[in-house]
């Protein structure tokens, strides 16, 4: 793989942990990029942490992990810092928000106690929509982000289409692209690029937690073109290829990366 990236520049992914983060972490980290990993995890998923931060090393990159809430504000203020320390006079070329927690509810139960509350509703938004603003604020301020710097966020096709308890994500996924949206109007004279990245239906750990999502594969398979579902690897191989220099007039977008899928209607 031919290395675009300087040595001393670094990726920062929220969500490092798994699904299109890890993958994404580990093919930016075999291009050259240095990975700044935010998760969390508890004690049994630990042991899969270090797997993904001895493959980061192995490729001679630097791997920087904080378990912590990417909604934290002071945990956010120390990593920053931290990563600020660490990367000296070079800085974050891509980052890369893929936070999947939030409450799976239905708006409306026979019961308050099966529907969606306030703090639930909050919660999910701040963790998987707001938080992007943070911490390119956060980088911003600490002047990680600078032009070069390519900016991603992983949305998907329920910010359009309603599926059964998944309102909050996907009202959070509707509020993380029109805050790609305003960060573009707002950067784009920086040279920093703002792009969300809409996968077709992929098996993640995030997927599985959704009801029915055995169904929900199974028509992605049925319909998609390209004859198989979308895997992380594919994302984070379109990720790396879209951080490029030559994508600096490439900002705005929601991207589609899923062979196609979602051009073909219900079948």
């Amino acid at each position: 793989m031919t290395q675009v990236f300087g040595n001393d520049e670094w990726a920062v992914i929220l969500g490092a942990s798994s699904g299109f983060g890890e993958a994404t972490g580990l093919e930016l980290a075999s291009r050259g990029l240095n990975i700044c990993g935010i998760h969390l995890d508890r004690r049994g998923t630990m042991p899969h942490v270090e797997e993904v931060i001895n493959a980061i090393q192995k490729t001679g990159r630097h791997a920087l992990f904080f378990n912590i809430n990417a909604a934290d504000e002071e945990k956010r203020r120390e990593a920053i810092e931290s990563l600020k320390s660490q990367v000296g006079g070079s800085f974050v070329r891509v980052l890369l928000h893929s936070l999947a927690f939030g409450t799976l509810k239905p708006l409306v139960a026979g019961s308050a106690e099966d529907e969606l509350n306030a703090a639930q509703m909050n919660m999910t938004l701040d963790v998987m929509a707001n938080s992007l603003v943070y911490w390119v604020q956060g980088l911003m301020r600490a002047g990680l982000l600078r032009e070069g710097s390519r900016v991603f966020a992983m949305t998907s096709l329920g910010s359009t289409v309603a599926a059964g308890s998944y309102g909050a994500v996907s009202a959070a996924k509707s509020a993380l692209e029109s805050h790609i949206r305003q960060l573009t109007l707002e950067l784009a004279g920086r040279g920093i690029t703002f792009n969300a990245i809409r996968a077709g239906v992929t098996n993640t750990p995030s997927l599985q937690k959704i009801p029915g999502h055995e169904k929900m594969m199974e028509a992605a398979l049925a319909k998609n073109p390209s004859g198989r579902l979308t895997t992380p690897i594919d994302v984070a191989r379109a990720i790396a290829t879209l951080s490029h220099p030559d994508t600096y007039w490439l900002t705005g977008n929601i991207i589609n990366v899923d062979g196609g899928e979602m051009i073909v209607g219900t079948k």
